[in-house]
């Protein structure tokens, strides 16, 4: 009986994968078992014996899934959302566990060690240019500073509408080099536009533990904006954000 893999970066990524592809899989008689830090030390101890039994088909989780003590000798297919966020030394550990697997990377922004890979033949390419059934057109527009309060506006016509809206920034804090709007001072000014409004904010300053609450709080929709630096980029799926500023 071979193990499939499926490797996150995150765990709310990890998260996503593993509720949808338990709604997707339900009902084929395939096991489905998770393993991130939030998991529970007895949980994962469960699941950790499981594997070692090889009762498991589908193992979903961060990097904690590659640590000694999980078990994937059994592994037959190896897949890796966003490829391009794990480092050579992973991607090197990762080959050593096993020889002859089956790998499925996945990535929108590969990197250049991965496109030279496919230049050399290594990898085969699947390209995936249509958009989801259902998905509705999506507008970009251009607005300037002068134009700030219609955004403010838009954004609480968004938010009364239901919908929920991400504000990216390109620094975290003021810099004296660049002169671009930054996270902190943006968020400061959103909370007295928004007094009543749940606000999160998320950046590569902070730790693991609390991006990920964030995170999860924005997904879950507890908090309604929410005030980032580009680390929001990983694929997480928000349905219900259809803003982005």
């Amino acid at each position: 009986k071979k193990l499939s893999l499926f490797l996150c970066p995150t765990t709310i990524l990890s998260d996503q994968h593993f509720r949808t592809l338990t709604k997707r899989l339900s009902g084929l008689g395939v096991s489905i078992e998770q393993i991130t830090r939030f998991i529970s030390n007895k949980k994962q101890k469960e699941i950790i014996k499981k594997l070692k039994n090889k009762e498991v088909d589908l193992l979903i989780g961060t990097h904690r899934i590659l640590s000694r003590d999980v078990s994937i000798s059994n592994l037959g297919l190896l897949i890796i959302d966003e490829e391009h966020r794990f480092g050579v030394k992973h991607k090197e550990q990762i080959r050593s566990i096993k020889e002859g697997v089956d790998v499925l990377t996945l990535t929108a922004t590969p990197i250049p060690r991965t496109l030279a890979l496919t230049l050399y033949g290594d990898l085969d390419v699947s390209v995936i240019d249509e958009l989801p059934k259902g998905r509705k057109k999506i507008i970009t527009s251009h607005r300037n500073d002068n134009s700030r309060l219609k955004v403010l506006n838009f954004i609480k016509q968004t938010i009364e509408s239901g919908s929920q809206v991400y504000i990216v920034y390109p620094l975290i804090e003021e810099s004296a080099k660049k002169d671009h709007k930054d996270l902190m001072d943006g968020y400061e000014s959103l909370k007295r536009y928004f007094p009543d409004t749940q606000i999160g904010v998320l950046h590569g300053r902070m730790r693991a533990e609390n991006k990920d609450y964030e995170m999860k709080r924005f997904v879950e929709a507890k908090t309604k904006i929410l005030v980032s630096t580009t680390v929001v980029e990983v694929g997480v799926d928000v349905p219900n954000a259809s803003v982005i500023i």
